[in-house]
């Protein structure tokens, strides 16, 4: 990483689920959680959990220096660009790779297990 930019992923529990116009395009109790200087933090969907066929691929690519080269997917009829991946990340963020991340996701705590008797 550059000098004053950090970026750490880890595995998170929470619920994480993304719709658009009442159809849910992806939900996943697994997520990466992605944290970036100066981002918010991103939350990485196993591929698994996207309905991909809800989804257009985007001819949009866009390169960032410190993650590599990302590809897009819209909603047809909707949202372009709502959802890109790293197909071929670069070594330090290797984790996020079969990954996808949207723009907007609905966000909630796992709940807490540990009291079930």
């Amino acid at each position: 990483m550059t000098r004053g930019h950090e970026i750490t992923i880890e595995q998170g529990t929470q619920h994480v689920r993304v719709a658009h116009g009442g159809t849910i395009l992806a939900e996943t109790d697994r997520p990466l959680l992605l944290r970036e200087t100066g981002c918010p933090v991103r939350y990485y969907i196993p591929a698994e959990d996207v309905r991909l066929d809800l989804l257009a691929p985007s001819d949009t690519h866009t390169v960032c220096p410190f993650k590599g080269t990302a590809s897009y997917w819209s909603v047809p009829d909707g949202p372009k660009d709502l959802v890109w991946s790293y197909p071929d990340p670069k070594p330090d963020v290797a984790a996020i790779k079969g990954h996808l991340c949207f723009y907007e996701a609905e966000v909630s705590e796992a709940s807490d297990v540990s009291d079930v008797s």
